[in-house]
């Protein structure tokens, strides 16, 4: 159940983080979610590192770093993906 409950929260921490970013993503649901799992690894060790809980917990700040890292992430995979602005 916790791999149900981390992938879960993946791609909640996803979704959060593409409703954060501004402008339209291109992003399908799977990397949304691949996205969103990889922030939340990233803010379970920042977590863990600061001592605000263990790697496998939910808490406040690991949820916060993990929407952060997600956001930095769609931006990544946008610029790596060769999204380019429409000019009229």
């Amino acid at each position: 159940m916790g791999i149900i409950g981390f992938l879960v929260f993946g791609l909640v921490v996803g979704a959060v983080a593409r409703l954060i970013k501004p402008g339209k993503q291109n992003l399908s649901i799977l990397a949304t979610l691949a996205l969103g799992v990889v922030g939340s690894l990233i803010g379970g060790v920042v977590a863990t590192l600061l001592g605000t809980g263990r790697f496998t917990e939910l808490n406040v700040i690991g949820a916060i770093v993990a929407i952060v890292a997600a956001v930095l992430l769609i931006g990544v995979a946008e610029s790596v993906t060769g999204k380019r602005s429409v000019r009229s």
